[in-house]
């Protein structure tokens, strides 16, 4: 179809002039006495071009521009304007006219400016299809980025999982030690103000803090008496051992820091390198309050755990000792009942997840024997009337 090319002049012989030269060129034409009249008749269909007089009683060619450029920006306008006012045409430019001719136009210039005008407008349409649909593009390629890179650090995170419960397992610990411990350690990370990567990074170091214990031989490990001073030095290697094995994997260089110095005291007096105040990571600094408590309050085969109250009390009169102090302030921060609450949701979370697992099972177990119950039907079928058996294949 031709284009539609709105005409707008106050002046009915110019409107109807152009309007006729156009058509025969194969234009289609509409026209408007005014500015306002010509806004009215752009909403009404959509039109790739108008050709305004620029000087129109009342609402001028300038104000139509402007209202064009704002309500249809895929519109392209050329102004007419006559002898003496070429600053305002120029000026018309500046605003996004795409193109001024001389009252009266000659037909040959009119014809050029619209092809002008008409071609501007398709490259630039096509341009803008183009960039929306280089931003859709973009806009997928990264949600399917993102997915991507959260099913990785799923998967890592499940690997670590896996790999602190196993060693839970091997030197008998309670499965949930690890994941305690995490908690109570971004709980207090969070009450200093941590958030974000720097807590995730923190969290993780408190699950991998004794994962160089898979280094250590099961007869130091696993002694249930206690252990000599050859033991020891050996059980002390477990923070390097730890260090070393992860401390090349690029996600894991801080809780790595964190595995080297989670054994250091606030006083100097810890291992392997005798680091205090803050030379030691705050994320060792928080975990060895978190460690202490859930060791302190946790049952062992030897002794049975002591309550909350005495193991804060505890860690609250080696303030600024064994802990750091402004740490121990924020695990005070969070309180007995914070804290009590913090293992029940984790014992809850255990059970509910226990229960879901039990109830998968119990229903895969309905499915086979369903599916038992059917052959064995279909076989005593078969049987019974051997005529209607299906032939073998």
């Amino acid at each position: 179809m031709a284009p539609r090319i709105l005409i707008v002049d106050d002046d009915e012989s110019v409107r109807d002039v152009i309007s006729v030269l156009l058509k025969e060129e194969g234009y289609n034409c509409v026209v408007a006495s005014g500015a306002e009249m010509a806004l009215d008749v752009a909403a009404a269909e959509e039109t790739p071009l108008v050709i305004s007089d620029m000087k129109m009683p009342g609402r001028d060619g300038m104000w139509l521009l402007e209202n064009f450029r704002a309500k249809y920006p895929d519109t392209s306008v050329i102004m007419l304007t006559g002898y003496g006012d070429t600053e305002a045409a120029v000026d018309s430019l500046r605003k996004g006219a795409v193109d001024y001719l001389l009252k009266p136009p000659r037909l040959t210039d009119l014809i050029r400016a619209i092809e002008r005008a008409l071609a501007k407008r398709r490259i630039e349409m096509a341009r803008r299809r183009y960039q929306k649909k280089l931003e859709r593009k973009v806009r997928d390629r990264t949600t399917e980025l993102r997915a991507a890179l959260k099913n990785i650090a799923n998967t890592y995170q499940n690997t670590l999982l896996a790999l602190v419960a196993a060693l839970d397992a091997r030197e008998h610990e309670t499965s949930d030690h690890s994941q305690r411990v995490v908690r109570y350690t971004t709980a207090i990370a969070a009450k200093l103000g941590i958030a974000g990567q720097d807590l995730e990074e923190i969290g993780r170091g408190a699950l991998l803090h004794d994962i160089g214990k898979i280094g250590v031989p099961d007869a130091v490990l696993l002694k249930p008496s206690k252990l000599t001073s050859a033991e020891w030095a050996e059980m002390r290697k477990h923070p390097e051992i730890g260090y070393q094995m992860i401390q090349n994997i690029p996600f894991l260089s801080i809780p790595a820091t964190i595995v080297l110095s989670h054994q250091e005291r606030w006083d100097g007096a810890g291992y392997p390198r005798n680091l205090q105040r803050q030379e030691i990571h705050i994320g060792a600094r928080i975990f060895a309050v978190a460690d202490t408590l859930d060791a302190m309050t946790s049952d062992r085969p030897y002794r049975k755990g002591t309550s909350f109250a005495n193991a804060i009390h505890e860690i609250q009169r080696c303030a600024n000792t064994q802990f750091d102090d402004e740490v121990v302030r924020a695990f005070m921060a969070i309180g007995e009942e914070g804290l009590i609450r913090i293992k029940r949701e984790m014992a809850a979370e255990k059970a509910a997840t226990a229960a879901e697992l039990e109830a998968r099972a119990r229903h895969a177990e309905a499915e086979h024997a369903d599916a038992d119950a059917a052959v064995e039907n279909a076989l005593a079928k078969a049987k019974a009337n051997p005529e209607e058996a299906p032939e073998p294949l």
